[in-house]
């Protein structure tokens, strides 16, 4: 299992464009991928629950991978965190 902090940095925060855009990106690989933020765990290639944790600019998020492809995911799911979505 992969487990790697993120911060949201766009001014928006994590609202339903990069939802969904975080969604297709973690659909696109086999391994299990879950958020956590402030104790609560969803499933990141579920577009309700990462929309509903409406994470602001400065959220400190923790991604966690499982599976045969986790490296690869986890390294791309992070750039695009760090890329503020495309939104910066």
């Amino acid at each position: 299992m992969i487990i790697q902090e993120v911060t949201v940095i766009n001014k928006a925060g994590l609202h339903t464009r990069p939802a969904a855009a975080v969604v297709k990106l973690a659909s696109r690989f086999k391994s299990d991928f879950f958020i956590e933020m402030q104790g609560v765990e969803i499933n990141a290639k579920s577009i309700i629950g990462v929309m509903s944790l409406a994470a602001p600019k400065g959220t400190r998020l923790t991604l966690k991978l499982d599976g045969e492809d986790a490296q690869e995911a986890a390294r791309q799911l992070a750039e695009f965190f760090e890329q503020g979505f495309g939104e910066q």
